[in-house]
């Protein structure tokens, strides 16, 4: 396959990936702003929103102070932001059309149908009038996305560029909600009212979880009260868990091995090395050394195989 269809291909599926991801985010930072508390804690969550995605400077020197109604407007409808999810549509797009041959009839409709109907959505106000619901409408469409994908395209390199990007994408994604929305909770928080902390807690794991479609296997699996360090596990080591850092990485090997040509064996080291790290590690050394410190390592580790990958089988210039 030419290097260019793949980069195509890879990052049709990472801006996808990508678009729901930030529907996530927003929803659970929407869902917990709604939760009693003073307006300066619910500005904070705000703030590390636009934190995750290293985007601060770019909000403030538009937008200023930071309110949650302009959060969402860069987050959702700025174009001039590449990240909004109307950027990551577009962009998803545009990089179907490019190898639209490439693309089963179905996957191609799916991706302009989007794009098509976001646009319509956002002119007619649907973010505005109930936000929880538009960003259920954008996981809906990445989700029929990708079922379109597995269920209409040849199981070949097209096919496996495809879900190397999902994978890759949802991996840094899940690091960097972790990231922030572990250190956004302290005892401090909640006053002296032990009551109060703990209902609380249950709502912002419980918003957490849902972020990443957890909550019902965070029951089935631990069958107990919601607690900090066991969404930790499940998001970081369950392999059954299919947001997980785990299970993303799990994913990424396995197609990297369809792959993988002689001179991307030190790629394919990389990513190998480091789901093995995931499937054999335990919490208690990673909350040892530190959670931030575990995410920060774990994000620059995946960047460095995003740029490996693309040097061993896309085009050069990064998108």
């Amino acid at each position: 396959m030419l290097s260019r269809t793949a980069d195509h291909l890879f990052w049709m599926s990472r801006y996808t990936e990508r678009a729901e991801n930030t529907a996530r985010l927003l929803d659970v930072n929407y869902q917990t702003s709604l939760l009693p508390q003073s307006e300066a804690k619910a500005l904070v969550g705000w703030q590390g929103l636009i934190g995750i995605s290293e985007l601060l400077p770019a909000y403030t020197e538009k937008y200023g102070a930071v309110s949650a109604r302009d959060v969402m407007d860069f987050m959702v409808k700025d174009e001039a932001n590449p990240s909004s999810i109307v950027s990551c549509l577009s962009a998803a797009r545009e990089n179907a059309r490019a190898v639209r041959g490439t693309l089963t009839t179905e996957v191609w409709e799916t991706q302009n149908q989007t794009w098509l109907e976001v646009r319509r959505n956002l002119k007619a106000g649907a973010l505005e009038r109930d936000p929880g619901q538009f960003f259920e409408w954008v996981k809906y469409r990445s989700h029929l996305s990708r079922g379109v994908t597995v269920g209409t395209m040849l199981m070949d390199e097209a096919l496996y560029f495809m879900r190397l990007g999902t994978f890759l994408e949802r991996a840094d994604n899940t690091a960097r909600l972790m990231d922030v929305k572990f250190h956004g909770v302290h005892s401090d928080f909640y006053g002296t009212d032990e009551n109060t902390k703990e209902e609380y807690d249950f709502y912002h794991w419980s918003a957490i979880l849902r972020c990443v479609s957890g909550f019902e296997n965070y029951r089935k699996v631990y069958r107990d009260i919601i607690k900090p360090e066991r969404v930790a596990e499940l998001m970081i080591l369950r392999r059954d868990m299919p947001r997980s850092l785990h299970a993303s990485l799990n994913e990424v090997v396995h197609n990297l091995e369809l792959l993988a040509t002689d001179n991307a064996g030190d790629t394919l080291r990389r990513a190998g090395k480091l789901c093995a790290e995931l499937r054999f590690g335990q919490l208690d050394e990673i909350l040892a050394t530190g959670l931030h410190a575990f995410l920060t390592q774990f994000l620059d580790r995946v960047n460095d195989l995003g740029s490996h990958i693309s040097r061993d089988f896309l085009v050069p210039s990064p998108q």
